[in-house]
């Protein structure tokens, strides 16, 4: 099958609303696909095909060759050729990579090519990722989801989940099991707005520091160890630390959940970008370790010896790990049905500079890749009054839609900074009635343009959300907004009456900047 009709149906998924309808366009499609070709059409659509490293990002589809007239690309085809982009390596790799890029681009049609440069920087923004495509290739197979989902979970890969689903049913997909040494999917967190929610959904729970530090799964076998990021990458020979943590434990085999994280000689924890580009880095390990070094710290445990825990309730995997990890290498839990000594815990944990809370119930399993209501993360919600600078074009459901926004602070002086300065963008928050609002207001406020942004004259005011701050060298106070999202504009504002530099500054100064 063509290229084309699997880009025309993710256009299709992403103009959709509904889950439902987005999951059987999806199963409709991989039908039609059949499955010698379905399974290369789930890693293009699920973004696993992202997760190549091609190497190439939004630069690198730059001034590529113009759309072909009639579409010749096939689906299969299209991901042999991003695989042989993304096994390229060595001296002159970056002119081949982009020879064969110009060669994939030059025979895609435009909706191929949009498809593409989606694809290749992980912006289809069509809400189908691994769960919507994991329920489409389960109705497509005509299987439980459950059942999908499981295999999911343990294999990692939607695209080989997806073959052996078309091919063998359910009895290929029951046929996946937790294997040390292969990672498993992460189980992530709900959230909510503070403890006192957070308990109302759990009942008596598990308290726990939420670090903000960098997501490891660690599998041991005998003396052979493994860590892997949240993304599934294997970065054992980049933290030696985490590697010999393991292997001091007293187990044989074991496939443990935790955090590393950079920590200042008092304990608290250094800024987030330290701990992300030390895990990052692939230069020598033990140099980065004398300047940047690294501690672990446990969460839960998934295998134990032999014995696979990932379905008995957290209470029970908690006293596991509390009998194989000691306590200097496990993260800090109380377990409390009080309100009061929940949010006391809570101050406790933001007092030594960590970014919040984990409310997790003793009684579920671990639900691995999905944002189960197990566990739940609180954490303060800084908000500031920014002004919007500028706005990029949507795609998708947003397409002729101002969505991205560049938000700025009011300078106040500072010098050298003019007087706005730009500390990120978002599009999220943004509900279908704000959308159609501030893509006219925007629009009446325009100063100038190019393909992607409109640029506005610096009038109206939104308050926005962000879970913290961190430095970064591309804007111009050297700091930006981590996780961002819309709360409301605030129209009762002037453009006069936004926040200053100045407050971003106090704020990042009290997170340890």
């Amino acid at each position: 099958m063509r290229l084309r009709h699997l880009a025309q149906t993710s256009r299709a998924v992403a103009a959709e609303p509904g889950r439902r309808a987005k999951t059987a366009l999806l199963a409709d499609c991989l039908r039609a696909l059949g499955p010698a070709e379905a399974p290369a059409a789930v890693g293009l659509l699920s973004g696993e095909s992202q997760r190549l490293r091609t190497g190439v990002g939004p630069a690198g589809l730059r001034d590529l060759p113009p759309p072909a007239a009639e579409a010749s690309l096939g689906v299969r085809e299209t991901e042999r050729e991003l695989e042989r982009i993304a096994g390229v390596h060595g001296p002159g790799a970056q002119a081949e990579r982009r020879r064969l890029l110009a060669g994939l681009f030059a025979r895609a049609t435009e909706v191929e090519q949009a498809f593409l440069r989606a694809v290749l920087v992980g912006e289809l923004r069509q809400g189908a990722l691994d769960a919507l495509v994991g329920d489409a290739v389960a109705q497509a197979a005509g299987v439980p989801a459950a059942a999908v989902r499981r295999a999911l979970m343990f294999r990692g890969s939607a695209r080989a989940v997806a073959e052996a689903a078309l091919t063998g049913g359910a009895p290929a997909l029951a046929a996946f099991r937790l294997e040390v040494g292969r990672a498993v999917r992460p189980m992530l967190a709900a959230s909510a707005p503070d403890v006192a929610s957070a308990l109302e959904r759990t009942g008596p729970a598990a308290l726990e520091w939420k670090l903000d530090g960098v997501r490891v799964q660690v599998h041991r076998d005998g003396a052979e160890v493994a860590v892997f990021t949240r993304g599934l990458d294997d970065i054992t020979a980049r933290v030696p630390e985490v590697a010999e943590a393991a292997l001091a434990l007293p187990l044989r085999s074991a496939v443990l959940d935790g955090e590393a994280i950079a920590l200042g000689p008092d304990g608290r924890p250094r800024p987030f970008q330290e701990t992300a580009a030390r895990t990052a880095s692939r230069r020598d390990p033990e140099r980065l370790r004398a300047e940047v070094p690294l501690s672990a710290f446990f969460f839960d445990l998934l295998h134990r010896d032999g014995e696979d825990l990932v379905d008995r309730p957290g209470r029970e995997r908690w006293a596991a790990l509390d009998g194989a990890v000691p306590e200097g290498l496990r993260v800090p839990r109380t377990e409390t049905g009080d309100g009061e000594r929940a949010l006391e815990f809570f101050r406790e944990t933001l007092a030594r500079g960590h970014e919040g809370v984990l409310v997790k119930d003793p009684t579920a399993g671990y639900a691995a890749g999905r944002r189960g209501a197990g566990w739940i993360k609180v954490k303060p919600r800084h908000t500031l009054d920014l002004v919007v600078l500028a706005a990029e074009w949507g795609s998708g459901r947003r397409r002729g839609l101002l969505s991205n926004l560049h938000l700025g602070a009011r300078a106040a002086g500072e010098p050298g900074l003019g007087p706005w300065v730009m500390l990120g963008k978002t599009f999220k928050g943004l509900t279908d009635e704000t959308l159609a609002w501030q893509t006219a207001e925007l629009l009446a406020r325009e100063s100038g343009r190019d393909d992607w942004t409109v640029r506005v004259r610096p009038e109206l005011v939104v308050e926005i959300a962000f879970d913290g701050l961190q430095r970064s060298p591309r804007y111009p106070a050297g700091l930006a907004l981590r996780f961002a999202r819309v709360v409301r504009y605030r129209p009762d504002k002037g453009a006069a009456e936004a926040d200053t530099v100045a407050t971003v500054r106090e704020i990042a100064a009290a997170e340890g900047l």
